[in-house]
């Protein structure tokens, strides 16, 4: 607990501290845009320092320096002084924290996030364990993004994290600051309205759901294309920034970070976001706005400048990556998932712990999932025309820009990637929703319309919070969405406490027959280790089965048998030792082997969905 929790605060210290010093060299006043520019940064620097001599040694101590380096700067600059109201923001990461806590809470200890969802996290542990080494990986050679991997081998390096709960405080610190970044479309909102907003938006059920998976890679884009619309709205809208030569860079070096944790993937979402927003300003300025942004040249001239030298040295591995299995179009295509995933999950309501499951499979009625789609639906439809009879344009054009993907997505790729594509669209949704919602002040101060010259702020949009329908509508989807977003989040599964990169390593010795593993009762009862081990042991004969129930010889046709027991005693007489691999013992049965195998074959399909 101690350690994820302290991985954690690692990532949203350093990641604000660095990400709000990069503000202030660019002019810009304090924002919370700063979070996911510093987790940017971070990805960045861990990427371009963990394969130098030490094996990360080198990141923990980039990410250090620069890290007090930035805490005394910003505290010399007076950042941290009272005048700022720290208050609802802390409430904000409080609660994203908890929710954030509720797998570990509800499962009773801490371990591998997903495992039972998706037992992906034993690849990405793999290349960290590997990288800490100093040796190259699969994922390595394939040209995979390797930014998180990075900063959590800098945190194993730095403060002696292990990789298990490295990858937990990362995912978890990403579940913290996106509600944080979330604030900055919700300025002049009272405050528990504004936290309210902000964690539905920045923990949207498909979001809160792929956490559930420990899918950190699709939670930190999702992020990354959330923060890069609001900092490109802040660039164009907020005083402190319009007049800034580099106001563009944040958004600049947001796309830098989505290249190392995304590869050239993630550019997609953020150029098609990029030309929503200038198709935008374009139509507002044909409207009567006062400017035209020539001045914006230089500005857009320097942040293209700044995203090519921060992804350059990355441009080989995204050539490589192309040819990743998960982008062919023939091939398995459904990952974990069971069939295509409903559009409609991306709207926030969704009343199921599992989003993978068809309406009326799990506990809740069907009716209560179409319900809540129409609902969603026509919030998101009224959002949509307010936005545009207010002519505020982005969030409008951004989100068909994003349902433009997933339907490209749907129609060209596979299941899996249209699931991907409607996660990163959640909470550009939920944010279209949220600040058009029936009743909701989100212009009650008219800042969200001066920019274009004139108010534009609806009348009569300073009634009470709930005080008549439009304003109970509202309520009802911020409780109705938060809902489902903590179901999924206390619907999430919480695997072994630590990893060992050996029983992957068996797998060359067992691929040709059949294995029997004698695993802890407490890793299959309560670690959902079954399909972890399925996984670790994949494309052989495996049998699993608790160590108290060996029987006093192994099943016929079974030539391995793995135990985690520290002792050189076999579990069955005539069994020799045939390898030592750290926690695991393979032992193995001399001479032709009898009988049929009863165990299955692991196909990695049958893996991946844990069946």
């Amino acid at each position: 607990m101690l350690a994820t929790y302290a991985a954690t605060a690692a990532v949203c210290v350093s990641a604000l501290a660095i990400g709000q010093a990069a503000l202030a060299l660019c002019g810009i006043p304090r924002s919370w845009i700063s979070a996911p520019v510093g987790l940017a940064l971070l990805s960045a620097i861990c990427w371009g320092t963990v394969r130098l001599p030490g094996d990360g040694v080198v990141s923990a101590i980039a990410v250090s320096a620069l890290t007090v380096a930035a805490l005394a700067f910003l505290a010399n600059r007076g950042v941290f002084s009272a005048e700022r109201d720290w208050a609802p923001a802390a409430a904000v990461g409080l609660v994203a924290l908890i929710a954030a806590s509720l797998p570990f809470l509800v499962e009773g200890h801490f371990g591998i996030l997903g495992t039972g969802f998706n037992p992906d996290m034993s690849q990405h542990l793999l290349t960290a364990d590997r990288l800490a080494g100093g040796h190259s990986s699969e994922l390595v050679r394939q040209g995979y993004p390797l930014g998180p991997h990075g900063i959590v081998v800098a945190l194993n390096k730095g403060l002696g994290i292990g990789l298990v709960q490295g990858f937990s405080g990362i995912t978890v610190g990403i579940a913290v600051l996106a509600p944080l970044t979330a604030l900055v479309a919700f300025r002049g909102l009272p405050a528990m309205r504004r936290g309210a907003s902000a964690l539905v938006v920045g923990l949207a059920y498909l979001v809160a759901s792929y956490y559930a998976q420990g899918a950190f890679k699709e939670t930190m884009q999702a992020l990354f294309v959330l923060a890069f619309v609001l900092a490109l709205r802040e660039a164009t809208r907020d005083p402190g920034w319009r007049d800034r030569p580099p106001r563009f860079v944040p958004a600049a070096v947001i796309a830098v970070g989505s290249v190392y944790s995304y590869s050239f993937p993630g550019l997609i979402w953020l150029a098609a976001a990029a030309i929503a927003w200038a198709a935008a300003e374009l139509a507002i300025a044909g409207f009567g706005s006062p400017t035209t942004r020539p001045a914006a040249i230089r500005p857009l001239s320097l942040a293209f400048a700044v995203f090519a030298v921060g992804a350059l040295p990355e441009l080989g591995r995204m050539i490589e990556f192309h040819n990743f299995e998960t982008f062919d179009p023939n091939g398995p295509g459904l990952g974990n998932l069971f069939g295509q995933v409903s559009p409609f999950t991306a709207l926030g309501i969704w009343p199921s712990g599992d989003f993978r499951l068809a309406p009326g499979d799990g506990a809740v009625p069907a009716v209560a999932y179409y319900l809540g789609a129409a609902f969603a639906s026509a919030l998101l439809l009224w959002a949509f025309a307010r936005s545009v009879r207010r002519r505020d344009l982005t969030l409008p054009g951004v989100a068909v820009a994003m349902v433009g993907i997933y339907l490209a997505a749907r129609l060209g790729g596979t299941p899996y990637t249209a699931a991907k594509a409607l996660e990163i669209a959640a909470p550009i949704l939920a944010l279209l929703i949220v600040t058009s919602l029936p009743g909701w002040p989100f212009a009650a101060n008219g800042k969200s319309a001066r920019f274009l010259g004139r108010d534009m702020a609806d009348k009569g949009t300073t009634r009470s919070w709930g005080g008549d329908l439009a304003g109970a509508s509202a309520t009802l989807y911020l409780l109705a969405a938060g809902f489902c977003s903590v179901l999924a989040f206390a619907n999430a599964p919480v695997g072994p406490t630590g990893y060992s990169p050996q029983l992957t390593g068996l797998r060359p010795l067992i691929a040709a027959d059949s294995t029997l593993v004698l695993a802890p009762r407490k890793l299959l009862d309560e670690e959902h280790g079954e399909r972890y081990v399925a996984w670790e042991l994949r494309g052989g004969r495996v049998c699993i089965s608790a160590e108290d129930e060996a029987g006093s010889a192994p099943p016929a046709g079974v030539r391995f048998v793995i135990t985690w027991a520290p002792g050189e005693e076999p579990p069955y007489p005539g069994l020799t030792l045939r390898r030592d691999a750290g926690p695991y013992l393979l032992w193995e049965r001399p001479g032709p082997v009898a009988g049929h195998s009863p165990c299955p074959l692991i196909a990695v399909r049958q893996a991946r969905q844990g069946t």
